[in-house]
């Protein structure tokens, strides 16, 4: 079987989780025996034609005339054309949005085009109602084009049947699980073990930063906050300067996974505040660190957390919890609740599998 995987930074993973869940997914299933090609922008530092078995086709990406954004639309339309060329059996496009006019306009060829949906980015609070417009819009005739579907997230399967009347298989994210960890990547951000509140996101409205930050200062907590993510944008300014002389602090974008699962290990508590995505990496990969984490309460976090998982719709909900004195009590049992569910549902070699026998399916039970 010969497979692409498009639609991310490229790999090795040096951003986030969808290049998390090429990188994962295409050395697990070259492993596998299977022919893997990771489709790359040129600007990705990794110039090397094979990385761990998968093979790397780096495709032109105009970022830096055109910003991240619309490049992406160009990125995306350059690496289906040059693939459906390849005849590679299967082609995973890793989000919809930016990869909707490709799917859309490109000659498919003989190769199968299967799409993993992501988030309802027209929900985005960032964009304009005429750009959620248009968002919707792509939406609706990528779906609609692909030749399969992919959601990986329970809540997303069911929004795409209900809107669509389209079936789609149910494949998620993917995370394993955290062991102890040297704490000198904290220290030399000079704090202390298990004595901060800490969050990782994208600095965007959707993901409720000013909902946590506020209901934070409105708490008794004394202990700091991290904010990991990029405030280097428009919004993120916003938000550094409306907390500035606070216990609120902004790192940055850190993408070293390992510094990452040792922010998460050590953390107090962890605020998940994501609320149009699927299934989220930076939940899962916060629950196989055996972090503590409090989650915005909609279908999309709820799926994926225990049943009895602590969390919140407003302000006054998070604050209210923040100040329960008995709150760390129940963080060993239900931490270890979370990291059951990983090891049982999320654990990468469980997500690759799946994704071998759906792709195998598709082709007929045959081995290509």
């Amino acid at each position: 079987m010969k497979i692409a995987i498009l639609g991310t930074r490229g790999i090795p993973n040096n951003y986030g989780g969808f290049e998390q869940c090429a990188e994962c997914l295409s050395v697990g299933l070259s492993k596998k025996g299977y022919d893997v090609t990771v489709y790359s922008p040129d600007f990705h530092p990794y110039k090397k034609q094979n990385y761990k078995g998968v093979k790397i086709q780096h495709i032109y990406s105009p970022q830096n005339y055109l910003g991240s954004a619309a490049s992406n639309f160009v990125f995306d339309y350059l690496s289906l054309k040059h693939a459906v060329k390849q005849k590679f059996d299967i082609i995973l496009e890793l989000g919809l949005i930016t990869a909707a006019p490709a799917i859309i306009f490109c000659n498919k060829g003989s190769s199968i085009i299967v799409t993993n949906l992501d988030g309802l980015e027209w929900k985005r609070a960032k964009w304009s109602p005429a750009v959620r417009s248009i968002t919707k819009w792509l939406e609706k005739f990528g779906v609609r084009n692909s030749n399969y579907l992919v959601a990986d997230n329970i809540a997303i399967q069911e929004y795409i049947k209900l809107n669509y009347n389209i079936n789609s298989e149910f494949i998620a994210y993917g995370a394993e699980e955290v062991s102890d960890l040297s704490r000198n990547t904290i220290e030399k951000y000079l704090i202390e073990k298990g004595e901060f509140i800490l969050t990782i996101a994208r600095l965007e409205p959707e993901n409720n930063l000013e909902l946590m930050c506020d209901a934070y200062l409105s708490s008794n907590s004394e202990i700091p906050y991290y904010i990991i993510g990029n405030y280097q944008t428009k919004y993120g300014q916003l938000l550094k300067s409306k907390y500035k002389d606070t216990n609120i602090h902004f790192l940055g974008a850190i993408f070293n996974k390992e510094e990452l699962d040792t922010f998460r290990f050590y953390a107090n508590l962890y605020l998940h505040g994501h609320s149009v995505g699927g299934t989220n990496p930076a939940l899962i990969e916060a629950m196989a660190a055996k972090a503590f984490v409090i989650v915005h309460n909609n279908p999309f976090n709820k799926s994926v957390v225990c049943e009895d998982n602590l969390s919140f719709s407003t302000k006054d909900d998070l604050s209210e919890i923040l100040d329960r004195s008995n709150i760390l009590s129940k963080r060993e049992e239900l931490s270890q609740k979370n990291l059951e569910i990983i090891n049982s549902k999320y654990r990468w070699d469980i997500i690759i599998e799946k994704y071998e026998k759906y792709f195998l399916k598709i082709l007929g039970n045959k081995k290509i």
